[in-house]
Parts: structure tokens; sequence; C-alpha cells
């Protein structure tokens, strides 16, 4: 019966923070949108230059011990302790705390000469603002993941959504004030940047709160100070507690690094770059916010191929301890062949609604072609977290991680020759190769180690035949729609909102009839998915397409 209420409390709080993750996520990404229809293109650039470096100092803050506070705690609340737990929140609330300040300090005090390096002055506010959310989120996570040691998600979660809501928030509420005033672009994106550092602050009292409440609650054991002589006693057990929780939080903090570094390699390059080709200073900030006007479409379908990646990691963990190599290589083809029929019909349909996407969320139609170019970085990434999340389902860790450095070497590299040459345009080409490369190197790994033959056929002829037929029935449905809506006289935007929902709606529904008929989803298939797959079966079987 214990083992069952685990089991239970286990998935009943990966669910409440699988909710969390994914509203907060998506907040997190549709602000972007009122950012650049309230703050302009320059301002867009600014803050999407400088956000990357935000994430990866927020990262190295991390150093990965939030997931080892939850490692260890976990383990002693196994063993029916709590001492151990305590001494591990305090250690690792300190090295955060100190390591949070620093960083944040670097980053501040170093904001010129980032500038400098950036070639682009305009950022220097902006990092500035960014650098005062160190102050808070490195706490307000290693809390985290103390309760999630516990199995406890809801402070997470809680805490999540109060962060993103916050944040929007006071962005939203600076960017009104800033530009009712009349600041400059660099002034309204450290406001914007400001927003990260409120809702850190915002987050942080919500862990507080539930702290105090654990203190006072059925856990008296860890509130008081240790005396004289029990800190010399524990010391060097401290010291040893220290060096284990490094030894695990490091890997992990290297391979949060190596996402983060694809993207860091724009903010590092294409500005100055676009500069040194004649842009001018804000006509590079210009042209690097036209440039990511795709990326927040393409984060909902990476927020939606990492969500469900999860999904995949205990299955085929299960398949391989049981032995079941064959299992093992299906559960991998099968795996594959979903994320990139999913990808790339995402891809395809992105890139035919781009201009009614467009102007629905940006008010204009500036940077529609290099759009269609940001749209097929969704297929390349979402081949690269099923690949990389299939790898560490067979205990492969760190490969992903070097995987995703060798494709930021690569993006660097390519924009260095592209940028010069195509403008935004050859940014947008480097990242879609980048993404593929490493795709084509987890798939590759994972060949090898599993086993897998991946058929040409499945994964290139069928699929092409349907988004052959779902890219004009998209486009018809898009162009019906406008003129429909267009005799109607309603405002461009709701026009071309309206005529992109068409065109997905229509786009879908042939990929999804396309797929089952062409056998490509089977029901035997279906049903080897994790979690989805026989609610999906079921559904798709009631409406007589599958084959």
């Amino acid at each position: 019966m214990k083992e069952t209420g685990t089991s239970s409390k286990i998935l009943q709080g990966a669910f409440v923070l699988s909710i969390a993750m994914v509203l907060s996520k998506l907040i997190g990404t549709l602000q972007k949108i009122p950012l650049q229809n309230m703050g302009g293109d320059v301002v867009f650039g600014i803050y999407n230059t400088v956000y990357p470096f935000y994430t990866v100092m927020i990262t190295v803050a991390l150093a990965g011990f939030p997931a080892a506070i939850s490692k260890f705690v976990a383990e002693d609340a196994a063993l029916g302790g709590q001492s151990q737990s305590g001494r591990v929140i305090r250690i690792a609330s300190l090295v955060m705390a100190l390591s949070g300040i620093l960083f944040g300090a670097v980053i501040y005090f170093g904001a010129p000469l980032i500038g400098m390096i950036i070639d682009n002055a305009s950022v220097v506010p902006a990092l500035k603002a960014s650098a005062v959310a160190l102050l808070f989120v490195p706490l307000m996570s290693g809390l985290r993941g103390f309760f999630q040691g516990y199995q406890n998600m809801m402070p997470t979660a809680v805490s999540q959504i109060t962060e993103q809501c916050v944040r929007v928030a006071v962005m939203i509420i600076l960017l009104v004030y800033l530009t009712t005033v009349g600041a400059s672009a660099e002034h309204i994106a450290a406001g914007a940047l400001f927003g990260s550092a409120a809702g850190g602050a915002a987050g942080l009292v919500v862990m507080g709160g539930y702290w105090r409440r654990y203190r006072r609650g059925r856990h008296p054991a860890i509130r008081g100070n240790a005396s004289v002589g029990e800190a010399r006693e524990i010391g060097q057990e401290s010291r040893s507690l220290l060096w284990s929780m490094l030894k695990y939080a490091i890997p992990i903090c290297l391979g949060a690094l190596a996402i983060s570094l694809v993207n860091l390699a724009d903010t590092f390059t294409v500005p100055r770059l676009l500069k040194a080709s004649g842009a001018g200073e804000d006509g590079a900030m210009i042209q690097f916010g036209i440039y990511n006007r795709g990326m927040p479409v393409v984060q909902l379908i990476t927020m939606l191929a990492t969500s469900l990646s999860v999904l995949f990691i205990p299955a085929l963990a299960e398949a391989k301890v049981t032995g079941d190599k064959q299992l093992v290589a299906d559960r991998c083809r099968l795996s594959l062949r979903w994320f990139w029929l999913v990808g790339m019909a995402a891809s395809i349909g992105i890139a035919v609604l781009a201009m009614p996407l467009n102007i629905a969320l940006y008010q204009d139609g500036t940077g529609t072609s290099v759009i269609r170019w940001i749209a097929f970085t969704s297929a390349g990434s979402a081949l690269s977290i099923i690949s990389a999340a299939l790898l560490q389902g067979i205990g492969i860790v760190k490969a992903p991680a070097l995987h995703l450095l060798a494709a930021a070497a690569v993006k660097t590299l390519l924009n260095l020759l592209l940028v010069p040459q195509l403008g935004i345009t050859g940014a947008a080409i480097a990242s879609v190769a980048a993404h593929f490369l490493a795709a084509a190197l987890n798939i590759a790994l994972l060949s090898r180690r599993t086993g897998l033959r991946i058929s040409a056929g499945a994964m290139l002829a069928k699929p092409a035949v349907i988004f052959a037929g779902m890219a004009p029935a998209a486009c018809a449905a898009m162009l019906a729609a406008d003129a429909l809506l267009s005799v109607l006289g309603l405002h461009a935007r709701i026009s071309a909102a309206a005529a992109s929902l068409a065109g997905a709606a229509a786009g879908g529904a042939i990929f999804l009839a396309g797929a089952a008929k062409t056998g490509l989803l089977s029901e035997q298939e279906l049903r080897m998915l994790p979690k989805i797959g026989a609610p999906l079966s079921r559904l798709l079987s009631r409406l007589h397409l599958l084959a």
C-alpha cells in the first residue's frame, strides 16, 4: 500500500508540475508579442540580445544545485532522516546566494564591457536591469529543489506561475509608463528586463512562505542553529556533502548550459555583424528584433516537444532494463517518426501561414521571409529534443549536451559566413542547420547503441506526399478566409488571425487524415506511445481515420 501511495503521489506531483511548467512557458513565450507591439523592433531586438545572456548567467549561477538538492533531500527522506536535508539546503542556499551575488555583480559592473564585445552600447541598461534578478532567482530555485525532494510539487508550481505573471505584469506596466514618457529604446528594454527581477522576487516570496510553514509545521528538527561544538563536528561532513553535491550538479549545469549557448551564439555575432554591414547601432537592433519575430511561435512547438519528450524517458528506460532490445528499437523508431512528422508539419504550417501570422502578432508583414526560414527550426529542434530524451532513457546523458555544444559552434561559424552576405536570413539558415546537426548527431549515436534502423520511406517518401497535400490545403483555406473577412471590413490583424486559424485547421486535418490513411500511423503503433497512445488511438478510430 505504501508503494502504491508513493507512486500515486509522484504521478500527481509530476502532473501538477507539468501543468505549471506548460503554463509558465506559455506565458513566458507569449509575453514577447506585447513587448514588440508596444516597444517596437528596436526594443524587441535589445531584449532578445540580452535575454539569452541573462539565461546563461542564471544557469551558471544555479550550477545545477536545484537538481542536486532534490536528489539528496529525497535520499534523506527515504531513510527517514531530516538532519541531512537541513544541512543540504543550508549549504546549497549559501553557495547559490553567493554565486547569485557574484554573477549579478559581474553582469551589472561588466555591462559596458559586454556591450563593447557585442559592439552595441544600447544593451548596457538592459544588462544592468537583468542583473538584479540574480539576487532572487538562485535562492528561489534552491527552495523549489528542496520541496521537490519531498515529492511536494505544489510550491514549485505556485511559484512558477506567480513568477511569470508578475514578470509579465511588471514588464507591461513599465512598457506603458516608459513609452508614455518618451523614454529611449534602451531604457524601455531595460524596463522589460527588470520584469525578470520582479518575477524572481515574487517567486522567492512565495517559496519563503512555504518554507516558513514547513519549519513551523511537521519538521521542527531543522529549526534551531547548531552549537559551536556541533558545528565543529559536522564541519567535515558538510565539506564532504558540498563536494558530493558539486559532483552531481556540475554535469547537469553543463547540459543546461549547452542549450543556452545555441541561442547565445546569436547574441554575440548577429548584432555585431549587422552593424559591421552598415546597419548602424539602432538598425542592427531593428533587424535583430525582426529576426526574432518567428521565435515565439517556434518556441510553442519546442515547448510541446519538450513536455511530450519527458514521457518517453521512463518508457524507454523500462524497456532497456527488461533487456528487450527490439522494444527499445521500436520505441525509438516510433518516437523519432512521430516527432519528425509533427515537427515538419508545424514547420510547413508556420512557413505557409507566415504572412498572416506576422500581421496578426506584430501588426505588419516585415520579415515574413525570415519567419519562413525560422519555421524549419521546429522540425530540427523537435528531433533534437526527442532524440536527446531517448538517449537519456538508455542512460546516455552527456552526449546530447556535447552535441548541442557542437551545434552552437557550427551556428557561430555559419553566422560569421552567412550574415554578412544574407543579413538576418543568413542567421535563420544557420539556426536551421544547427538544430538539424544536433538532431543528426543524436540519432546517429542512438542508432549505434540500440541497433535502430530507420526506413527512408517512412521518414521521407510518405511524409512528403502528406506535406504536399497539407501545404496547399492550408494556403487555400487561408486565402479563402482572408477574402471573406476582407469583404466584411474587419481590422487587418483580426482578419489575419482568423486566416491563420483557418489555414492551421485545414492543414492539420489533412495532415492527420493523410498520416492515418497512408499507414504512417497504425493503431498498434499508436498504442505503443506512453500515456497518450491509447486515447489518441481511440479518437482516431472513432473518426475512422486509422487504416
